[in-house]
């Protein structure tokens, strides 16, 4: 069995990742043409370094109509020879590999399954039937059956094939477990040479383990061979960015949208990284974003927050409320809603925005620091003063909760407490905040006039 395996899995391009699935392709998915290139004679010297490769003639006839990639043919010779040897590994392999060559994909599966059951230690049928399964998107059922190539003999073409089983291993566990698949892809790195695949995945097992160090150094080396690869350009840019290193991560985005115009997540991105440097680009490439892709929810809210920063509170708010119509109970949609109210000085509207946000995530900081400004403004200081109580709970005081809890107390007549976050305040506020100074002073002079 070993001559047709090798054979046959070698004749196609052991190519790296595929878009989308990032696994080895199959034979149908490979041009015939290099098929054509493998002639009996090569087949022989192949056969020849395996010892007890003797196939049966008919086998043997077979995978010489394979070598020339004449389908039809081997296919009813292994029919003939199959219907006669129902339980030849070696034959049932050959059949899966020819159905796997025409697209017959659950034909081959069958195929490929009774190899395995023939001969369970047929490390060309297991990883042949593994990759299988993973291009058809059945990774669990994939992921045995390459674990199990990966311990078995594959013979003389080892490395090479036993290497592919182990990154399709990767591929698999990349979503599930990035610390099983990074030890999957060091395997492979045992076997065969680092290729630029590789150091992608490596990249990005990095990245999902929280290692922005590793996964920037994987990804510059990627760019150092190929300054315009799009995923390292992407995956680089996206780094970059969860570090604050916002103008190497324009650099790195707007290299990557080069190659891919208008790539919504790119674009998004880039509007990000150039909304953190105050970049007045970040508005108008979202905008336009917004108009081609109007029901993508996340490109929806960008342009809101951006709008806001910009000091459109309005424009803004009108994003939010059609956010908030489909998610009522997103309690962060809330918040900036709630924000956008203060900006425009509906202080009530504010306030019951908060108050809905403070139900819903009660231990939101943020909730109830706009919950104890609104409430201050629509002249609330009871609940102002709650507020700041749930809100000390998580983040410390600062010069202006000083101000709102000096405030509050004054507005409620409790002269004692005034005084006392009066005096927080100035010592906080260190001249930072000259209005409310001057405020807090004339308020000081007042509370502490002896009768």
């Amino acid at each position: 069995m070993r001559f047709s395996a090798i054979f046959l899995l070698l004749a196609w391009p052991m190519a790296g990742v595929q878009a989308q699935s990032n696994l080895p392709p199959s034979p149908s998915g490979t041009n015939s043409s290099s098929q054509s290139q493998a002639t009996p004679d090569q087949s022989a010297t192949v056969a020849a370094k395996v010892q007890g490769a003797q196939a049966p003639p008919e086998v043997a006839e077979a995978e010489g109509l394979i070598g020339k990639a004449d389908w039809n043919a081997a296919e009813s010779k292994l029919a003939a020879w199959l219907a006669r040897h129902p339980d030849d590994a070696r034959g049932l392999f050959d059949a899966g590999y020819v159905a796997d060559a025409q697209n017959k994909l659950e034909d081959a599966a069958g195929f490929y399954r009774r190899a395995v059951k023939a001969d369970p230690q047929s490390f060309e049928s297991h990883l042949s039937l593994g990759l299988l399964l993973a291009r058809q998107g059945k990774l669990e059922e994939a992921r045995p059956e390459l674990a199990a190539s990966t311990q078995l003999d594959p013979g003389d073409a080892g490395p090479a094939l036993k290497a592919r089983a182990w990154r399709a291993l990767a591929q698999i566990d990349r979503g599930n477990d990035p610390a099983d698949a990074s030890t999957d892809l060091l395997e492979a790195l045992k076997l065969s040479p680092e290729t630029p695949e590789d150091t992608l995945l490596a990249a990005e097992l990095a990245e999902a383990s929280n290692q922005p160090d590793a996964a920037e150094a994987a990804y510059r080396r990627i760019l150092a061979k190929d300054t315009k690869n799009t995923v390292a350009n992407a995956g680089l840019g996206h780094v970059l960015m969860a570090q604050k290193k916002y103008p190497e991560a324009e650099t790195s985005l707007r290299a990557a949208l080069e190659q891919t115009p208008g790539d919504p997540t790119l674009t998004a991105e880039l509007a990000t990284a150039l909304a953190a440097q105050d970049k007045g680009e970040a508005l108008p490439l979202l905008q336009q974003l917004h108009d081609a892709h109007p029901d993508d929810e996340n490109v929806t809210r960008m342009l809101a927050e951006v709008m806001a920063e910009a000091g459109d509170a309005a424009g803004s708010d009108r994003y939010y409320s059609a956010l908030l119509s489909a998610h009522p109970n997103d309690a962060g949609l809330l918040i900036a809603h709630g924000q956008s109210q203060i900006r425009q000085q509906h202080f009530l509207d504010a306030l019951q925005a908060f108050q809905r946000a403070t139900e819903l995530a009660p231990s939101d900081a943020d909730a109830w620091s706009g919950l104890a400004f609104a409430a201050s403004k629509s002249n609330h200081p009871s609940v102002a003063l709650h507020a700041l109580a749930v809100r000390s709970k998580f983040l410390p005081e600062n010069a202006s909760t000083y101000f709102l809890w000096a405030t509050s107390y004054d507005t409620l007549h409790d002269r004692v407490a005034a005084i006392s976050y009066y005096h927080h305040f100035l010592e906080a506020a260190a001249g930072k905040y000259p209005d409310q100074e001057w405020q807090a002073r004339q308020r000081l002079l007042v509370l502490e006039k002896k009768p």
